[in-house]
């Protein structure tokens, strides 16, 4: 027999191990939140409106809302879709005033959010600007939750706008913080009675929404036990020892063991996880070290899953060709021969600048190779009636295509202004005609040209010298040495740096730069170099870039960039 008291304790104990399964959704605290802001990257724009919404059970237990003075002015695009203007928020208090009222509302509450990667990345890019720590509560992003709760038919998209279609929200999105909160808040628990149905119950199943890994892939995440917790590279191998996937990480451990326990959603990497048998590392003294190691690794031995790098021979350049009467056209050598410009960004950037300097130029767009003399029945394109051409095609060597040669080298070689103030004064004239979609073209088409030339010039620098660098690095420097643009190696020490850059200096000299370094390993040579608070100790050779070279038209790359990084933010407003 049981006694009373035994029988108690029994049941104080079952109720113990019924808590200890988790915190049923019923429970839990959620903080809904939604910021709008003056762009899309956290680094270039701040914060206009939060606003929050805070529920347990389904129900309302607090709000949060404020705007914010994001310390710039707001560009009009973002006035017309918020209608948050700068006279509405020059009294608003500064982000690092609302940050400590807004992080104790919301504890250690769930942090929900629609595009959640969006809202927590300019959050967390406050708090670490301002010296406030992150509190790392879990989060749940309903685009994600959308995903499993909803079907194509009846949300084709999962836009905020389409959800609150969905399930009749009873608030609309229209764009301004806490409205968006609350309609995102009906959105979540509409969605959390559906998944319940899926075995999502509990505080500790939200984990789970994000694309749970197969037990049999989980069951490989034993090969992580004998990585060492360091930086470095690390290598997946298939079962004939074929190497399948090459990356870097400043702890080998924790991202190796990532890949079995995150819920990995890339179909390429599941697929290399299937296969992968064993993974080896190389632990590496500075990150730096670490990245070269890998392009290296990856242009050696094409790993099937990496797709950055595998192909270095197709990195596209602009070239000038060899003949008579030269034209311009897209090369995919290795390296570009010199007067080129690259590497380019893309195929595409290739041509819009092969597109600019032919406009600007006067550069033939024909691909026939002429012949020096030209035919008795030769005839020329429209481009001669126009003036856009010297026609070397019928008028030969008198055609004065050699200006035009003379000029389209040096543009590519030194120094791309003729081929900015011509486009300019286009660009300039579409603006005034309305014709906006052409003088888009056109500044992209400039931002082609002075781009690849800014690469091109920069890597010719490199490819001049070898450099010995040191650059501060969490209390520590990181000393590393460069012959033509090539890592001879590294060091990372507390003191003695000179002592650090005279062994490395020695490198440089044994180091064997026979064959063309990769374009990717110079681009993060240069990167290296020219970041912020790095400092060079030797220089051996010429280390200069020109003063008349493309780098004062850099203002054509970055308005480029600017409009780039506003599309996405257009599209999310479409929701």
């Amino acid at each position: 027999m049981t006694s009373p008291a035994e029988t108690v304790e029994q049941l104080l104990h079952q109720q113990r191990s019924l808590e200890d399964v988790g915190e049923p959704l019923h429970r839990t605290t959620f903080v809904v939140v939604d910021l709008e802001t003056t762009g899309t990257s956290p680094d270039k724009a701040g914060i206009t409106e939060i606003g929050a919404v805070k529920t347990r059970g389904g129900e309302v237990v607090g709000e949060f809302q404020t705007l914010v003075d994001p310390g710039s002015p707001i560009p009009p695009f973002i006035v017309a879709l918020t209608g948050i203007t700068d006279a509405m928020v020059v009294a608003a208090p500064r982000i690092e005033q609302v940050l400590p009222s807004f992080l104790e509302f919301l504890g250690d509450a769930v942090l929900v959010a629609h595009n959640a990667p969006f809202d927590t990345g300019f959050l967390r890019a406050a708090c670490r600007a301002h010296g406030y720590r992150w509190p790392g509560n879990q989060v749940v992003d309903t685009v994600t939750l959308a995903r499993r709760a909803t079907t194509k038919e009846e949300a084709p998209n999962k836009k905020l706008s389409t959800l609150a279609r969905v399930f009749g929200t009873v608030v609309e999105p229209n764009h301004r913080a806490l409205e968006d909160a609350r309609a995102t808040s009906e959105i979540l628990h509409r969605m959390l009675e559906r998944v319940a149905a899926f075995g999502i119950t509990h505080r500790e199943d939200l984990e789970s929404l994000r694309n749970p890994m197969p037990e049999r892939i989980r069951k490989k995440a034993t090969m992580a036990d004998r990585v060492p917790a360091k930086p470095g590279v690390y290598v997946f191998r298939g079962p004939r020892g074929e190497r399948l996937y090459v990356g870097t990480s400043k702890n080998l451990r924790s991202r190796v063991k990532s890949y079995f326990t995150t819920g990995e959603q890339r179909r390429s990497v599941r697929d290399m996880l299937e296969l992968a048998v064993d993974v080896d590392t190389l632990v590496c003294a500075t990150e730096l070290e670490a990245n070269v190691r890998e392009v290296r690794l990856i242009s050696e031995h094409r790993p099937r899953y990496n797709r950055r790098s595998a192909r270095p021979e197709r990195t596209p350049w602009v070239r000038i060709t060899e003949e008579r009467y030269p034209r311009l056209a897209v090369s995919r050598a290795v390296a570009g021969p010199e007067g080129s410009l690259g590497p380019m960004r893309s195929g595409a950037d290739a041509r819009l600048a092969i597109e600019a300097v032919q406009s600007a130029l006067g550069v033939r767009t024909c691909t026939t190779r002429l012949p020096i003399t030209p035919r008795a029945n030769a005839r020329a394109c429209l481009l001669k009636d126009l003036g856009a051409c010297a026609a070397p095609c019928v008028r030969g060597e008198g055609s004065g295509y050699d200006e035009t040669t003379a000029a389209m080298r040096d543009a590519l070689g030194t120094d791309p202004s003729p081929v900015v103030s011509a486009l300019e004064q286009q660009i300039a004239e579409r603006a005034e005609s309305l014709d906006y979609e052409r003088a888009a073209e056109l500044r992209d088409g400039v931002s082609a040209v002075v781009d690849g030339a800014m690469r091109a010039q920069r890597l010719a620098a490199l490819a001049r010298c070898s450099i010995v660098a040191v650059r501060p690095v969490d209390g520590s420097w990181d000393v590393a040495a460069f012959r033509r643009g090539a890592l001879a190696g590294t060091e990372r020490v507390t003191e003695g740096v000179w002592d650090a850059a005279d062994r490395l200096r020695t490198l440089t000299d044994d180091l064997d730069v026979a064959q063309e370094v990769l374009v990717e390993e110079r681009e993060l040579v240069a990167r290296w170099i020219e970041a912020p608070g790095t400092r060079l100790l030797y220089v051996d050779g010429e280390w200069s870039n020109p003063v008349n070279g493309a780098g004062r038209h850099a203002r054509w790359v970055e308005a480029r960039r600017a409009d780039r990084d506003a599309r996405p933010l257009a599209k999310r407003a479409e929701g």
